[in-house]
This record gives structure tokens, sequence and C-alpha cells, in this order.
């Protein structure tokens, strides 16, 4: 119950921040601005180092509005005693931005695909248990992009959506006893970041 909850009020954070952003978005929009946009940007998640997750994303240009975006991640850890969490994830998401590509408000819809091997992890309700299969699914993104210098910004976002996972389940001590195969469907967020964006070569005025 407490998660249906917590999934309903981010929804609706989502929905006003996209009106939100929309309106003013209109109001900023200067008539026949140009400027150059960024052909190519990469940003890292800093969420993701704070659970020793490597992790990357590229950024590209399709329209002065719309962008391209594939990150990708990855954790290898292994620890004593069998228990782990490792992962690796490649998550593609086509962005539609309120005022100019790079910069403000955006939207996006994103798929992900990810395999998985943990077991043993408390934090995780893994404590006696190891899973290994795949994830995949899709999205809804919300985010805000700002600028703090000439090629630098910071991105927050955040992501609802549906995803499924087809794993095998073991006992989690090493070479533990097999358990059985099992899915599970899940609706909650799929991505939630705040990223360092880095800017590349810009491409000519829109």
């Amino acid at each position: 119950m407490n998660v249906f909850i917590s999934n309903r009020v981010v929804l609706a954070l989502l929905c006003l921040g996209a009106i939100w952003g929309g309106r003013a978005a209109a109001q900023e929009r200067p008539t026949g601005s140009r400027r150059p946009l960024p052909l190519l940007e990469v940003k890292t998640n800093a969420l993701y180092w704070a659970t020793a997750s490597l992790n990357a994303g590229f950024e590209t240009g399709l329209a002065p509005d719309i962008s391209l975006v594939i990150d990708a991640g990855y954790n290898p850890c292994t620890f004593g005693d069998n228990r782990k969490f490792k992962f690796w994830l490649i998550q593609p998401e086509i962005r539609r931005w309120f005022r100019c590509r790079s910069e403000g408000h955006f939207l996006g819809v994103h798929l992900l695909y990810a395999g998985f091997n943990a077991g043993g992890v408390k934090f995780l309700g893994m404590a006696d248990r190891r899973y290994e299969g795949s994830l995949y699914g899709a999205g809804v993104a919300y985010g805000y992009r700002w600028p703090v210098g000439k090629r630098w910004s910071v991105e927050a976002t955040a992501a609802l959506g549906y995803l499924r996972s087809d794993y095998e389940r073991y006992v989690w001590k090493r070479c533990g006893r097999y358990l059985g195969r099992g899915h599970k469907n899940y609706f909650g967020p799929t991505k939630i970041g705040v990223s360092f964006c880095f800017a590349g070569r810009r491409s000519a005025d829109f």
C-alpha cells in the first residue's frame, strides 16, 4: 500500500512538472532566437556511483528540441561467501525538450534491458537467496537540466514505467541448491538520476 501511494505521488509530481514546464517554456522561449547546440554530450549519474556502479551516458541531437540518449551501467561486485550484486544495463531514451535541446525541462520515453546476478544481500531482500536472470521494460521520464558553465551542466531526472523480470533462484551460498524459475511484473520507478554532463563540439545555430 505504501509503495502504491508513493508511486501515485511521484506520478502526480511528474505530471505537474510537465504542465509547469510547458507553460514556462511558452513564456520564456525567445522568438527567433538562435544559439549553437551540442552535437554530443557525455554524462555520468552520481547516484549510480553511490552504489559503486560504473556508468556513462551519451546524448546526441536529432532536432533543436529532440535528443537521443543511451545510458549504460555495470556493477561487478562480488563479496565474501558468494554474496554478490552484479548487473549490467542499457537504457535508450528519446527526449522532447520544452525550450531547446540540453536546457530546461524535458519529457522522455525509454526502454530498458538488464542482466543481473545478485544474492546474499540483506538490504535488497536477498538474505538467503540468489537470483540470476534478465529485466526488461519501458518508462516515461521527466527531468530538468541546469547549465553551470560553457560546457558543463547538471541534470535531474526520474521516471515511472513497467518492468518484467525472468530469473532462476538459488540458495545464495556457493554452489547453492537450485530452487526453480520465476518471474515478476513491476510498475514503479524505472529511473532516477543526478547527472553531470559535458558538451562536446557544437552544431550550427538553430
